[in-house]
């Protein structure tokens, strides 16, 4: 079976760096890293990860729970948000946007992987569930 690939979304190089080689160490394939809401929305679509890995704050005019609306409504695919914020409008805002998990920064190799996999199976359940209730012809 091929690598799970996870997109990137992270305006800090070096915490973007150290998530990639984090990600690798799992096993995990890292399809892309951009820095900008616009650009993750865009490499989403595009790439098709099985994931995002989404900061909340990101460069440019739309931030990172606007880009995670975008993608799950687009594509369905699972996000999960890492970020130092967590003031009570941010997290009502990012819990309002349907990420699958919320880290929040500094994390740990073992909560960064338990969101992950958490993510994963939420995502197949959900596709599970669409597919049992699909009418058939």
């Amino acid at each position: 079976m091929d690598p799970l690939r996870i997109l990137i979304a992270e305006d800090e190089a070096v915490t973007a760096t150290a998530l990639e080689l984090e990600l690798r160490s799992m096993g995990y394939r890292v399809a892309g890293i951009v820095d900008t809401a616009e650009d993750v929305v865009s490499a989403a679509d595009q790439l098709h990860p099985d994931l995002v890995l989404m900061d909340i704050t990101l460069k440019g005019v739309l931030d990172g729970i606007t880009a995670a609306v975008a993608i799950r409504g687009r594509t369905g695919i699972p996000v999960v948000f890492l970020t130092a914020h967590a003031d009570e409008t941010t997290m009502q805002r990012a819990v309002f946007s349907g990420p699958f998990e919320y880290i929040l920064k500094p994390f740990s190799h073992t909560e960064l992987k338990t969101a992950i996999e958490t993510s994963l199976k939420k995502q197949q359940t959900e596709s599970e569930k669409r597919s049992a209730s699909a009418p058939t012809a």
